[in-house]
């Protein structure tokens, strides 16, 4: 597929992605995080994976607060992202306690994140990650996502590969409203190792 058949394509899948996610309503997204925590918390990945970075969600995202409490209460480091607005740059910097969540300054996309004079031990100079949740508006079966168009995962997932002997396991959480039958991708995608979602086979 030509790469404007590609943009265009995935800007229509956006838009309709965006429609669906916005009639979900709370008790439902709540549901179907409660479900998928679940399933993370009971994953063999999860399970043997020591360093690990989650997102902080957006309000058309699963919710990811248990996740991150489970991280801490496993003994596990956790980290999050710090995106940079001006550039597709991102880090992860660790995060100390699922309580420091609420005390992050917001970005303007309404998400907390360190401020960029707070150094952190950021991942990838201190040992790179075992498992990468990811977020993303829409995911096919075959571990296409199709990201918000900033291309912030695909560039950090990248440098994983150049920094880490071993790639993390990549898993996307997705409400069923996301799984869609084939997401359009060109060859600056990266697809990810396994999308959970509501009927998604356990591993």
């Amino acid at each position: 597929m030509a790469a404007v058949t590609v943009n265009s394509a995935k800007r229509g899948l956006r838009a309709e992605l965006k429609q669906r996610l916005r009639a979900l309503g709370a008790e439902e997204r709540l549901r179907q995080s409660h479900l998928l925590t679940q399933k993370v918390i009971a994953h063999s990945q999860y399970q043997n994976s020591k360093r690990i970075s989650i997102f902080l969600s957006m309000q058309d995202e699963i919710e990811t607060e248990e996740i991150i409490k489970d991280i801490f209460k496993q003994g596990k480091i956790c980290f999050i992202p710090r995106y940079q607005f001006h550039s597709n740059h991102m880090d992860m910097v660790r995060l100390t306690a699922p309580e420091e969540v609420a005390l992050l300054p917001k970005t303007s996309w309404n998400i907390h994140q360190p401020g960029e004079g707070d150094v952190r031990e950021e991942a990838l100079s201190t040992g790179g990650l075992d498992l990468i949740f990811l977020p993303g508006l829409g995911f096919d079966k075959d571990g296409n996502r199709l990201g918000r168009g900033k291309g912030y995962y695909d560039t950090y997932l990248k440098r994983c590969v150049q920094h880490q002997k071993v790639k993390p396991y990549t898993l996307a959480l997705a409400f069923r409203e996301q799984i869609c039958p084939q997401i359009p991708v060109d060859e600056h995608d990266m697809k990810v190792d396994e999308v959970l979602y509501e009927d998604s086979p356990t591993s």
